[in-house]
């Protein structure tokens, strides 16, 4: 899918290059492109470039990769493990990022972006430059707190990345300090910044004084044993209990059956799919979530403790591991441990303080702002270095570009 914004004004022109599998690579660019338009930025054209450059591909990948949470976790776990090393010149490498490079020329040809902006590791952007010899700078922006080969090639000019941890692992594979930018994960905004009133707890049935367990269930309700989990917490007194189910109205409905009956129906919300999620995260005292990057770095934006019960094998359980291991998660294997925990926490204060200090230190709800600040004063060096440029796109691209 492609999405093209135009705004008044000579703002540079950037294309956001996005992927499917999952919802947080759109949200970060979409993210992105609320906050380039804020500023001024002239055009931005959001595709799915595998989608569009192999529909049937893409269609076929996304189910397999959906599957592989549930049926192959270990197989999907141990290729993430063994390719995590990789280096952008190997075989499988290039043949990765191989794909959509001829789409991509395309739209280089018809767009004349100034920029080129990656939210997933789909990086044919390097060696179209190399071929053409464009000078088109070309941005990647990680989102997730683990660094996976695949984001990792000495062409990108800059790197946006969530944590200092990660800008030296980056660094360990020679890219330069200078071309790294501890941004965090883009965000849409809202989150960190909402004002608790009356109203906004009337809306989502969160009265004051409560404690609020938010439960992902996921994109697509997801997370396993939800009813568990719901059975474990109200079985003891104190908690609310808020579930977002995403579109699975079928759990949706199961939830709602199963705990129809006082006192637990007084202490259950159930939700589908929620557009203002910062409001919900406000209102809560801690969340249970898959450990995606963007859900992830929200929750931490919102100051919400992290409870991950059994994240499964690859950049899930490696993000977890990560927040885990700086004191702003838990990591859990079952639903009675999962419940044991939260109501520890709820009920220790010091642990509670403690962790949402590691929030803080992780969270940066202002991250788009960062990254959309960070790109234009480049451009704005690189057009006072080059006075006589009408855009970023010189004139050897344009020649290149029209040689398609």
């Amino acid at each position: 899918m492609s999405i093209e914004k135009s705004m008044p004004g000579r703002g540079p022109k950037v294309l956001l290059l996005y992927a499917s599998f999952g919802d947080g690579h759109l949200q970060a660019a979409r993210a992105l492109q609320e906050a380039f338009e804020s500023r001024g930025a002239g055009r931005m054209i959001l595709v799915d470039l595998l989608a569009e450059a192999h529909p049937w591909m893409n269609a076929v990948t996304k189910q397999l990769y959906a599957k592989s949470f549930t049926l192959l976790p270990e197989l999907y776990g141990f290729v993430y493990d063994a390719t995590r090393p990789m280096r952008h010149d190997s075989l499988f490498a290039q043949w990765l990022h191989s794909f959509g490079r001829a789409k991509l020329r395309s739209l280089l040809q018809t767009h004349r972006p100034d920029a080129v902006f990656h939210t997933f590791p789909l990086l044919a952007m390097p060696e179209i430059r190399k071929q053409l010899g464009l000078q088109v700078p070309t941005y990647t922006v990680v989102t997730d707190f683990d660094l996976h080969g695949r984001w990792v090639h000495p062409d990108i000019d800059r790197y946006y990345v969530p944590t200092e941890d990660m800008r030296a692992e980056l660094i360990a594979r020679r890219i330069p300090y200078p071309r790294i930018c501890v941004s965090g994960i883009p965000l849409r905004r809202g989150f960190g910044s909402v004002t608790v009133s009356p109203p906004l707890r009337s809306k989502y049935g969160i009265p004051a004084g409560s404690q609020a367990v938010l439960v992902m269930a996921g994109a697509q309700g997801q997370m396993s044993d939800v009813i568990g989990l719901c059975e474990a917490l109200l079985a003891c007194p104190g908690p609310l209990v808020a579930v977002v189910c995403g579109r699975n109205a079928k759990l949706a409905a199961s939830l709602r059956e199963t705990f129809a009956a006082p006192p637990a129906a007084e202490r259950l919300r159930v939700f589908g799919y929620v557009e203002h999620m910062h409001e919900l995260m406000a209102l809560s005292a801690c969340m249970v979530t898959k450990p995606g990057g963007l859900t992830l770095a929200e929750g931490l934006a919102s100051g919400l403790p992290l409870f991950t019960p059994s994240p499964v094998p690859g950049q899930e359980l490696r993000n977890a591991r990560y927040l885990a291991r700086c004191g702003a998660a838990v990591l859990t294997n079952d639903t009675e441990e999962l419940a044991g925990e939260i109501l520890k926490l709820l009920g220790d204060p010091l642990r509670l303080k403690n962790m949402q200090q590691a929030l803080a230190r992780l969270g940066r709800r202002y991250a788009a702002d960062t990254i959309a600040l960070d790109f234009l004063s480049s451009l704005n060096i690189m057009e006072e270095a080059r006075p006589a440029a009408a855009s970023v796109t010189t004139h050897a691209d344009d020649a290149a570009l029209g040689g398609f």
